[in-house]
């Protein structure tokens, strides 16, 4: 017998506020690290580059975790594998609050909560978006986007503040706290699909047929078909490489240096994280809006506009005079750029592969995406270390942004698609 729930078709809006919640809490976990940068070589003297390590490594599973999240949330079911996910999240930020050398930080941040974050993803919006929304996907999928991005920035002050005013160790079973109260909560509040409670996704025609699920036993053999199949396509790879770059100019490079970079041009840590908070605030409008405009725009000259501004704007800021004026004119208008790119880029994705195969393959285009935020994380560490300063960092991840934006408008679309 069919579970039944309020709203009717509405109750897709239910399911997608409680899968922002999760995004966001779940992005705040993935920024943490750039908080405990500065807090954890004061307490044990570890140097920049062992620490941008551990991010660098959370990261990056963080992404390849996302591909066979995505497979396994249509065999196992979201509402299982978000909520396990968050049981492990919240175990390992735990047993960090324990460590002593850094392979522990490694252990904790690098692989267990990179594992369990990566299934509370951008893939999961994806997924979601694609099974409970018919009508106004693409602005769901800004929105849900936009947590990720919004979580990663809002909580940074607070966490910043929480380290320096009661210790790291406050932080991390703070957040541990919080993730582990979500995996309840995901499971009364998420059902795995519309069908299940006797629903249809929100738009969709009484006539509507699913997309066929995979078979618990062949959730792995989704998630690998998925890829093969993708890679022998062009538009894939040109997705992937643009990913890359994207998560090089984010998360990796601003979102963990970014800190440690205003303080040493004067800023206090409260007064950086506040920055990256104001980013968080208008990357909520910026990437909701982009998703408004993926259903009305074509996405190839929204990536090209959206990797190159931020291209020119990082080669811009070590250069800048770092004054408050300056530096917050900059946090406006990243935050609006902060991770736009997701909306066209899922939407490219679910044109080329289709919407049983799309979220699988986004996922795995994800993974481009913290394979460049683990290389910028780790690269600009050792960068740091060997020039002293972050200037290099930034002019080669903003060139990088100004390729990125020509090779999407190398994309071939179907030729059946309006815009």
């Amino acid at each position: 017998m069919r579970a039944t729930r309020p709203f009717g078709q509405n109750y897709a809006f239910v399911v997608a506020a409680a899968i922002f919640v999760a995004l966001l809490t779940a992005a705040g976990l993935r920024a943490a690290p750039g908080v405990l940068m500065l807090p954890l070589e004061r307490a044990f003297g570890w140097d920049r580059a062992a620490i941008s390590a551990a991010a660098g490594i959370g990261i990056f599973l963080y992404g390849l975790t996302g591909p066979f999240a995505a497979a396994l949330m249509q065999s196992f079911g979201v509402r299982r594998t978000v909520s396990l996910a968050f049981l492990l999240m919240s175990g390992a930020t735990a047993l960090s609050s324990l460590m002593s050398a850094p392979w522990h930080y490694v252990a904790t941040w690098g692989v267990l909560s990179g594992i369990g974050s990566g299934a509370v993803a951008p893939v999961l919006g994806a997924t979601v978006v694609n099974r409970w929304f018919v009508r106004n996907r693409g602005l769901m999928l800004g929105l849900l986007t936009a947590s990720t991005a919004t979580g990663t920035l809002l909580f940074l002050p607070l966490m910043a503040y929480a380290a320096n005013a009661f210790g790291w160790q406050t932080v991390v079973l703070s957040i541990s706290g919080v993730t582990l109260l979500l995996a309840p909560a995901v499971w009364l509040l998420v059902p795995d699909s519309p069908e299940a409670i006797g629903q249809w996704p929100y738009g969709a025609d009484e006539d509507y047929v699913p997309p066929p699920r995979v078979s618990g036993s062949g959730a792995l053999g989704h998630a690998f078909g998925a890829l093969a199949r993708a890679s022998r396509s062009r538009t894939f790879w040109l997705l992937f490489g643009g990913f890359f770059v994207c998560g090089v100019t984010t998360n990796g490079l601003v979102g963990t240096h970014m800190i440690a970079l205003c303080s040493e041009r004067g800023l206090t840590e409260f007064q950086a994280s506040g920055l990256l908070a104001l980013m968080g605030v208008f990357d909520l409008v910026g990437t909701t809006a982009s998703g408004w405009l993926t259903d009305r725009a074509d996405p190839r000259k929204l990536l090209f506009a959206y990797y190159a501004l931020r291209g020119l704007s990082l080669i811009y800021l070590p250069f800048s005079d770092f004054s408050l004026v300056s530096l917050n004119v900059f946090a406006v208008f990243y935050g609006l750029d902060w991770i736009a790119t997701v909306p066209p880029t899922v939407r490219l994705a679910n044109e080329a592969f289709g919407d049983r195969d799309g979220p699988v393959v986004f996922g795995w285009i994800a993974v481009g995406h913290q394979a460049g935020a683990a290389t910028a994380a780790i690269g600009a560490g050792l960068l740091h270390t060997e020039f002293g300063g972050y200037l290099e960092a930034f002019v080669l991840a903003g060139s990088a942004g100004v390729v990125a934006a020509v090779i999407s408008m190398m994309i071939k679309r179907p030729a059946a698609v309006g815009i």
